[in-house]
């Protein structure tokens, strides 16, 4: 509250919705709700934003079209308002499917289609991807949660985009990002791995021409 007061972009409520931290009686979807009712297209760089913002703040009130910014720069792509130099990365790349545009929404082929126009390889595709993908570790307020036993999931996931033999993972979630970059460390592959998001290798193909 004191942020929208302030005219600071606000919380969409999932964290404290997984953590089931309702302590304060207030959940911050509530008031974000009202805020962008007026707003025809929200965009979003997050999957757990995406997800939140689409498929429960109707119940709040709030009906816009969402979508997702791999989505959004497929379509400019599509409309070619703007252009990208065919190939730009020649970096063998793996993609991973977040699980909240993925399994969850059905956001597939789009960040597929940006990376095909990035790179003329094709992408090599980890053991379990699409609606079989496997999380980063870092959904249901996981990411702030240490494992007692067994291996890390992000570790996990990284040790199979490392099997792929790919020099880049690209992502499209910040919490995937972050647990990757942990993950990355934690299997020391520092010189083997770099973790990108597919917005990051777009601007640095427009920055080229």
């Amino acid at each position: 509250q004191m942020m929208a007061q302030q005219n600071i972009e606000t919380l969409n409520g999932y964290g404290f919705k997984t953590s089931a931290d309702h302590s304060n009686g207030h959940v911050p979807g509530n008031s974000v709700a009202g805020v962008v009712t007026k707003q025809r297209t929200i965009i979003t760089a997050c999957p757990h934003c995406f997800n939140t913002i689409k498929n429960e703040y109707p119940q709040l009130g709030g009906n816009y079209e969402v979508v997702h910014h791999t989505v959004f720069i497929d379509r400019l792509l599509a409309n070619e308002k703007i252009k990208l130099p065919k190939g730009f990365d020649q970096r063998k790349l793996t993609y991973h499917d977040p699980c909240y545009i993925g399994r969850y929404n059905d956001v597939y082929e789009e960040p597929r289609r940006v990376l095909s126009v990035l790179n003329t390889n094709d992408v090599t595709e980890m053991r379990r991807n699409r609606n079989k993908s496997f999380c980063c570790g870092g959904g249901g307020g996981r990411a702030w949660m240490e494992e007692k036993i067994g291996k890390r999931v992000n570790q996990a996931r990284v040790s199979e985009a490392l099997d792929t033999g790919a020099e880049v993972l690209a992502a499209a979630c910040p919490f995937c990002i972050t647990m990757f970059d942990d993950g990355i460390k934690g299997v020391e592959a520092e010189d083997k791995m770099q973790i990108e998001d597919i917005s990051e290798i777009v601007v640095r193909a427009m920055e080229s021409n």
